[in-house]
């Protein structure tokens, strides 16, 4: 019967132990880098055809073979082995059982430690623009709802508390320019991250493959990375795209939280699509935010990946290492969870219903036009410490008689101060409220419009970027 196929084990005497090899044996959701590991190969072997190490003929054998190979496992037609340690051995087992000893001379000039690091850095630049565009996405989601909604005034809170009220819109939009700065952070990480690790081998670069610089052309990057030793004992990439991940974890858990308590019965601001909503096995009536409380939970584990990659870093001598192997994991997890959950919070923001007359009445409750009051006072000469004072007792004297500021008679202006004069009262509805925070970022309709044209431009920037990859895609 055959040995299994390996990459090494020459210098040894004994075979592996079953336990060493589950123990090194790549997970099965390490497999889907075969795509990048046969873009990496055809690359390697033009480069081994330059260097003279394949003849032209043997170059176009492997080519064909390789290109081959990767129709047969788009098709489902090849899988990996059980015994197949890794997508590097799975490849090269494949192509020497078709090609025979030219097979094996691809390997020539390279190391496992320079293709992993490679394959990594291919698969998450390519995955990263898909994310992008699923929190386009999303984004087109918000922007939609926030057109809608440029006049629908709304409470706006601090500490959860009712504070002053803001348009509708101007809350939405809040959260795209946080999902704006995660793209952003994307497109920056990709920056950094267009340096090919090929030609590193080992640790100390290749005597074989000497035009590193081309196959990281032929691959998307700009250039090779400057050190070899860098090249495959960094992972900062990877943590880095972490960070990005765990920060659009947070944001859309925020998201989620906001959703789940306007979807609640006591805020009653929207009603969410029964499409994008779950019930109860024993209470009947129950109409569940099942997707924003799952992103809220899937945070954690975006969070965790973080921590976990941060931490398998911290103590390494600096060169390849088999801790090294923990990026493909937290990666991968990190990619699928947002590639679960981006979609799902899309289609719930886009198909939510907006209770417009609610968030009107809501939008006076709890004294938010106390602030109000206090700049009026304020703009006619009014220490504003003073002006802060007078209000807190005209709130005060509300309470006491149990009426809201816009139910205020001239009477109960001048029984707190006589400086409360009746013009005051055009100030206090939600509308003037909202016109009057007209600076730049303000919350004024006109302001909010102007935001949204920004926006549009900032969000068509991002798609042209991940429309534009010219790397290697699965």
């Amino acid at each position: 019967m055959d040995q299994p196929k390996r990459l090494w084990g020459a210098r040894f005497r004994a075979s592996p132990a079953p336990e060493l090899m589950s123990l090194s044996r790549s997970d099965s959701s390490h497999f889907r880098l075969v795509p990048y590991d046969i873009a990496s190969s055809l690359a390697h072997a033009r480069e081994l055809v330059r260097a003279g190490a394949l003849s032209e003929e043997e170059g176009a054998c492997i080519a064909a073979a390789l290109t081959a190979i990767d129709e047969d496992v788009s098709a489902g037609t090849l899988r990996p082995s059980e015994t197949d340690e890794d997508v590097h051995t799975f490849l090269e087992r494949v192509l020497v059982d078709r090609l025979g000893p030219v097979g094996g001379k691809l390997r020539a000039g390279r190391s496992r430690n320079d293709q992993a690091a490679n394959d990594l850095k291919l698969y998450l630049r390519d995955v990263g623009r898909r994310l992008a565009l699923d929190v386009l996405a999303l984004q087109d989601a918000l922007v939609t709802q926030a057109q809608r909604h440029v006049e629908t005034v709304a409470p706006g809170f601090t500490h959860l508390q009712p504070a002053q009220p803001v348009t509708f819109a101007h809350q939405l939009l809040a959260h795209s320019q946080t999902f704006a700065r995660d793209v952003e952070r994307l497109r920056d990480w990709d920056r950094r991250a267009a340096r090919s690790p090929l030609g590193a081998a080992a640790l100390a670069g290749s005597a074989i493959a000497l035009r590193p610089e081309l196959s990281a052309r032929e691959l998307g990057y700009e250039a090779p990375c400057e050190n070899s030793i860098d090249a495959v004992g960094s992972r900062d990439h990877v943590a880095e795209f972490l960070f990005v991940a765990a920060m659009l974890g947070v944001h859309l858990s925020r998201l989620a939280e906001e959703i789940f308590l306007w979807s609640s019965r006591q805020f009653g601001w929207i009603e969410l699509d029964d499409a994008y909503a779950t019930g109860s096995s024993i209470m009947p009536q129950k109409k569940n935010a099942d997707i924003a409380e799952l992103t809220r939970g899937r945070a954690a584990r975006l969070i965790g990946g973080l921590a976990a990659m941060l931490t398998a870093l911290k103590g390494l001598p600096f060169a390849y290492n088999r801790d090294l192997a923990e990026d493909k994991r937290t990666a991968f997890e990190a990619v699928d969870t947002l590639s679960l959950v981006l979609p799902a919070m899309a289609g719930m923001v886009r198909t939510m219903r907006v209770n417009v007359a609610a968030l009107k009445k809501q939008s006076t409750d709890g004294f938010t036009l106390a602030t109000e009051v206090a700049d009026w006072l304020a703009r006619r000469g009014v220490p504003f410490s003073e002006a802060h004072e007078i209000t807190g007792a005209l709130v005060r004297h509300c309470e006491d008689r149990g009426i809201g500021l816009d139910d205020l008679a001239e009477a109960d202006l001048a029984a707190v101060d006589v400086r409360l004069e009746p013009a005051i009262r055009s100030c206090l509805t939600a509308e003037a409220a909202v016109a009057a925070r007209r600076g730049y970022g303000g919350t004024a309709p006109e302001r909010v419009r102007e935001q949204l044209a920004r926006l549009a431009g900032t969000l068509e920037a991002q798609r042209e970027w991940a429309a534009a990859y010219d790397g290697p895609r699965s």
